[in-house]
């Protein structure tokens, strides 16, 4: 059954306690990581999913990581952390240096679900692009809405958006609802729209890896 997005935001996600190597992710990427576990039948990667909220104050991100690492590294042979610097500065990156544990490589989520070299190629063309992925076109009104004060003052919407010009949803699925939904949230925003499908990206890449590496240890 899948975890429920609300949960995802406000909770996350509790590990099972089964497997070997332990994955400490953002909620945002929960639907997607378990996808690949079981597509590929990784039963040996356990996942915790700290709120997707976090990124709502991304001062906080590396401090609930650490925590998250410290509380369960005894459990696992393996910690790995699903997260970009996701507005850290550097610091998350920092901190899993420290700790001794992986990460995913990239500056956000939007970077590496497209594949960082792609991303990264488009950057100086679209520097005016709002980006949303499957999860947060799900979750558009907790995560853009209504943080910023749109639901009780819409007349904000040119100043925070003014010097956009188009909404990019990263599909990571082929689903005609999310489809519309992004198109109606681009309207909201007014903004162009285009709908670019992603898959997994690197995310799917580092994952293989992490899975690989504790097979053949």
């Amino acid at each position: 059954m899948a975890p429920d997005d609300r949960i995802l935001t406000e909770a996350g996600l509790t590990p099972n306690g089964a497997g070997q190597t332990l994955l400490i992710a953002c909620g945002a990427l929960a639907h997607e990581i378990l996808a690949l576990k079981r597509a590929n039948g990784w039963t040996h990667l356990d996942l915790q999913c700290l709120p997707a909220n976090l990124h709502l104050w991304p001062e906080k991100i590396t401090a609930a990581v650490e925590k998250a690492v410290m509380e369960r590294r005894a459990d696992y042979e393996q910690v790995f952390v699903v997260y970009a610097d996701c507005g850290t500065g550097g610091l998350l990156q920092a901190k899993c240096a420290e700790l001794g544990v992986g990460m995913v490589e990239g500056p956000h989520c939007y970077s590496f679900l497209e594949g960082n070299e792609a991303f990264a190629a488009k950057a100086e063309d679209e520097f005016t692009a709002f980006y949303l992925t499957d999860f947060l076109v799900r979750q558009f009104d907790a995560f853009v809405w209504k943080p910023m004060g749109l639901d009780r003052h819409p007349e904000l919407r040119d100043m925070y958006f003014g010097h956009y010009t188009k909404l990019i949803y990263q599909a990571q699925t082929d689903d005609l609802l999310l489809d519309e939904k992004a198109k109606s949230c681009a309207d909201r925003l007014g903004l162009a729209y285009e709908r670019r499908f992603t898959g997994y990206g690197d995310l799917a890449t580092s994952l293989r890896q992490v899975a690989a590496d504790r097979v053949r240890a």
